[in-house]
């Protein structure tokens, strides 16, 4: 196994996860998902990293999953293992942010709608392109895509499987803002530095309340929250006295 499938790069409070197969348009195969995996497990004990950003290296973001590894019976042989994968990103428990560029497809997408926030370039294509391929989704596509656009705009982007430009996307929530291609990553590391001047245990606690929010119901939910069941940011005390950012 390549130990440079996912670059990882920490600068400051700053992680960035970079798929590294730009030569395949960053495919998605099981030794990719492991690297993720590991690093992904590293960042959620890193008190020193407040935001992690998902990207990937050359052209593309991401293309999909790699086809001859599909037609090695890959998917089904690992698909908990990428789908739990999957569900380590969303569940991290720092803010993240999936950087767009180029291509944005079937697996590769199902990858983005596991980090809080997406960004695109206005360059970027976006789709569901299961069904062009005779495949269906095993690693989350049918909750989390229509919990960002609907149910009904989710089914006809995975009937039709067309490809949307980032603009369109932007305009139905899919991604969370469209930029142009040349601001792309300064907009991205302003983001991020926005976020990582907050307090990273009040971050940590709005991901377990918004965990709950789609978890149970609507009453469970906004008990948890009174209850006060994840606790109270450390660095409370000191913001409040101080005023301190960062």
């Amino acid at each position: 196994m390549s130990a440079e499938l996912v670059l990882c790069s920490i600068d400051g409070a700053i992680a960035t996860l970079t798929l590294n197969r730009p030569e395949k348009l960053n495919a998605l195969t099981a030794d990719t998902f492991e690297r993720l995996r590991t690093h992904l497990e590293a960042l959620a004990g890193d008190d020193a990293v407040r935001v992690v950003v998902l990207t990937g290296a050359g052209r593309s973001f991401c293309a999909g999953h790699d086809l001859a590894a599909l037609a090695e019976g890959d998917a089904l042989a690992h698909r908990f293992r990428e789908a739990e994968t999957i569900g380590l990103l969303e569940d991290l428990p720092k803010p993240t942010i999936a950087k767009i560029h180029g291509h944005c497809f079937t697996g590769g997408l199902e990858l983005a709608l596991g980090c809080d926030l997406l960004v695109a370039g206005e360059s970027a294509q976006l789709g569901d392109t299961h069904s062009q391929w005779g495949l269906v989704p095993l690693w989350g596509m049918s909750v989390r895509l229509p919990e960002r656009v609907g149910m009904s705009r989710a089914k006809e982007l995975s009937f039709t499987a067309r490809r949307m430009p980032a603009a369109e996307a932007a305009g139905i929530g899919l991604v969370d803002h469209c930029v142009p291609d040349a601001e792309l990553d300064r907009y991205v590391a302003d983001l991020a530095d926005r976020i990582a001047a907050n307090s990273p245990g009040s971050h940590r606690i709005y991901k377990a309340l918004y965990a709950n929010a789609r978890s149970m119901d609507r009453t469970a939910a906004m008990r948890a929250e009174t209850e006060m069941t994840f606790g109270f940011p450390d660095d409370a005390a000191a913001r409040l006295a101080g005023g301190t950012r960062g």
